[in-house]
């Protein structure tokens, strides 16, 4: 049977000011350069510079103007919005790959295959596939998807009819190009092309190619007896050919974006760290953030009008209206980049106080166990807030550039009852498997065993989960002849 009943909810809905509080509020310091470049070009009321004291009058005109609707970052950000992280059980080590923010860069990967397309002999049609097959090669160098879809999407979106044929034709030229194994469409055609490009001139390169072309499943699964039966080769041959295809590049497009593009990526750092006289000192990086005001001619413009209001025409007024709003968006926006810089500031020192010792001595067992509610409980600031300013964030330090999301863990008690962070157990099985015997890897359940010695009590599927963390791969695939 259905009822019906009527329900009251109070929901709030954010306003556009608001939501563009919390977007200042996420992004870091090279994003915000940007931002306030853009709000300086379409807004003629800002202006560059240190803010000039205000008359009581002009006060008056932009209190009269304004919407009276004052806000704070805790009435509208909830748990449900935390981005990327989970807030108490995810963690880092110095082992996870940090994101680089581009800074600025050169020519692009696929322009540099689109390049090589105009050294070829080929006729318009042949320009049209490789163009298409270009733009659907991923960073890494690889054509992920079949040439029977890219057929179908030149018939539908283009209504142009080609065949497997030509595409493949096509490829087989782009596979060509520089750098090798370029539009493979699998690791083993990858490492296969770069084989073939550099010719199979010794024994180690012959049997590199057949091991890739014949049993490349054994070889990702290193079964070398396997191997070493099915070619009839020594284990020495075996040796030599494993030394070849370990210098092939697994991803070749991403090699080309490190060797032309270094240089164009950094990280700049939203905070930094100093040491002086053996104290702490830290300071937000406002080196590309510039000082924001009021333009004083807009200012006037308004006194102007207020001091003529009866006389003023409908001309006048229109652009009074339109000046009122903008010295209104002007002053939200300078305002909101201080709350943003503030709140940024308290968080980041909040961080820097709970891990004191690590921050003075920069040794990775002095991290502490720390999680978003600690921080969030010290400044009085909500979690999703915490969050928001940890994520995408970075600080310079006198030992590295790290991001502050690096600095939190989860803690664990050890035999004796101390808590420690798991960074530090993370620590200790990366150093186990970097010394274990290759030809005999230690398995998750010897490394648990080695680990509970050691006073740390984790089941065996938590140091899976740790070595997986670290990017460590399974006994299996560790072992070495």
């Amino acid at each position: 049977m259905l009822k019906q009943r009527l329900q009251q909810k109070l929901l709030q809905k954010l306003s556009p000011q608001q939501i563009q509080m919390i977007k200042l509020l996420e992004i870091p310091a090279i994003q915000l350069e940007q931002r306030i470049k853009k709000e300086l070009e379409e807004n003629p009321v800002l202006e560059e510079g240190t803010e000039e004291p205000a008359e009581q009058d002009e006060q008056e005109v932009i209190d009269d103007t304004r919407e009276q609707e004052e806000f704070s970052l805790e009435d509208y950000m909830d748990d449900d919005d935390i981005p990327s992280y989970r807030l108490n059980t995810q963690n880092y080590s110095r082992d996870d790959k940090h994101e680089e923010i581009p800074f600025s860069g050169g020519s692009s990967f696929r322009e540099h295959l689109s390049s090589q397309m105009g050294l070829r002999k080929l006729d318009e049609e042949q320009e049209l596939l490789g163009e298409y097959i270009i733009g659907n090669i991923d960073d890494d160098g690889y054509l992920r998807r079949e040439l029977e879809a890219i057929a179908d999407d030149l018939a539908f979106t283009f209504g142009m009819e080609t065949t497997y044929e030509q595409l493949h034709g096509v490829l087989m030229i782009i596979q060509d190009f520089d750098p090798a194994g370029v539009g493979a469409r699998s690791l083993q055609e990858c490492l296969m092309l770069q084989l073939s490009r550099n010719g199979l001139d010794t024994t180690g390169d012959e049997v590199a190619y057949k091991i890739l072309k014949h049993h490349f499943a054994e070889f990702t699964n290193k079964h070398y007896d396997k191997i070493i039966q099915r070619l009839s080769i020594t284990e020495q041959q075996l040796k030599e050919a494993l030394a070849v295809i370990v210098r092939l590049n697994p991803k070749p497009g991403g090699s080309y974006g490190e060797t032309q593009s270094r240089d164009f990526h950094q990280i700049v750092p939203d905070f930094i760290l100093e040491v002086n006289n053996g104290e702490l000192e830290l300071s937000l990086n406002a080196s590309n953030v510039p000082e924001l005001r009021l333009s004083r001619t807009y200012t006037e413009m308004l006194e102007s009008y207020q001091a003529n209001k009866k006389s003023a025409s409908r001309d006048e007024k229109d652009a009074v209206t339109f000046v009122k709003q903008k010295l209104d968006s002007a002053k939200w926006f300078i305002d909101a980049i201080r709350q943003r810089q503030n709140t940024l500031l308290i968080t980041a020192e909040a961080i820097i106080k709970y891990q004191e010792k690590y921050f003075s001595d920069g040794e990775e067992v002095l991290l502490r166990p720390m999680i978003l509610k600690d921080i969030a409980d010290m400044t009085g600031l909500d979690i999703s807030t915490i969050s928001r300013v940890v994520n995408s964030k970075y600080i310079q330090t006198h030992f590295g550039i790290y991001p502050l999301k690096y600095f939190f863990s989860e803690g664990l008690q050890t035999e004796s009852g101390e808590e420690v962070s798991t960074r530090e157990i993370k620590k200790i099985l990366h150093e186990c498997i970097i010394g274990e015997d290759k030809r005999r890897p230690l398995t998750d359940d010897k490394l648990a065993v080695i680990l509970q010695e050691k006073g740390y009590h984790i089941a065996r599927r938590t140091v899976a989960k740790y070595r997986e963390q670290l990017n460590l791969p399974v006994a299996r695939l560790r072992k070495e002849l």
